[in-house]
């Protein structure tokens, strides 16, 4: 049953996802409640952006649907989910795509198993481990703001597979904030840069940059 909280919630993810179908839009729903109960338990979102789910976590996550929409198929692994961030909201968006969640915190992955499994994602697995450590291969490596692009590069080029799906080539997906001139300089020839403000008109997001590097 629809009401003034569930409105209000998913208000923003209805704003700029319009298409979404009855079970996404209750899995994006559900979050809200299931975060908050997590979060109190488990600190894995900052208890004074809590309240601010939907705008900084859940859009912002799937502020990497805008640099691509993944084909049905294809496999994406998240490296430093936390929570499960981006990788919860995106395998709600990509029900057909298989997502594999990585972190070296376990009660974080713990946090994270729970809600998928709360929600009923059926496109989603997770592993208590370090990026160094996970060997599996995928199209596509998503992160949210891990690490230093010259690092992460260096710890997920292993895991990029050679067979090519999508309309990029297979690479590295970044969600990043603020001044990035100098991070991306060594890719300066090949990655694509995309200013979430373009698509997102929130405040938020004037500094929310989305990096893309081909590897």
């Amino acid at each position: 049953m629809r009401n003034w909280l569930f409105d209000k919630t998913m208000q923003i993810i209805q704003k700029y996802f319009p298409e979404l179908t009855t079970t996404q839009t209750e899995q994006f729903a559900a979050l809200d409640e299931l975060y908050k109960d997590w979060n109190a338990k488990i600190n894995v979102i900052s208890r004074k952006d809590i309240d601010n789910l939907y705008p900084h976590h859940v859009l912002h996550s799937l502020g990497i649907a805008k640099m691509l929409r993944f084909k049905s198929g294809s496999s994406v692994m998240d490296i430093g989910t936390g929570g499960g961030f981006p990788g919860i909201p995106l395998a709600i968006l990509f029900p057909e795509v298989q997502f594999h969640l990585i972190d070296s915190i376990g009660k974080k992955i713990k946090v994270g198993q729970a809600v998928a499994e709360s929600i009923g994602l059926q496109n989603i697995t997770f592993r208590h481990c370090r990026g160094e450590e996970e060997k599996g291969k995928f199209d596509f490596v998503v992160s949210r703001a891990v690490m230093p692009l010259v690092d992460l590069v260096k710890i997920v080029r292993k895991n990029i597979s050679g067979d090519q799906k999508n309309a990029l080539p297979n690479g590295l997906i970044c969600l990043k904030g603020g001044e990035l001139q100098h991070e991306v300089l060594p890719f300066k020839n090949s990655a694509i840069i995309i200013d979430l403000h373009t698509y997102f008109k929130e405040e938020y997001f004037i500094t929310k940059k989305v990096v893309y590097v081909p590897l």
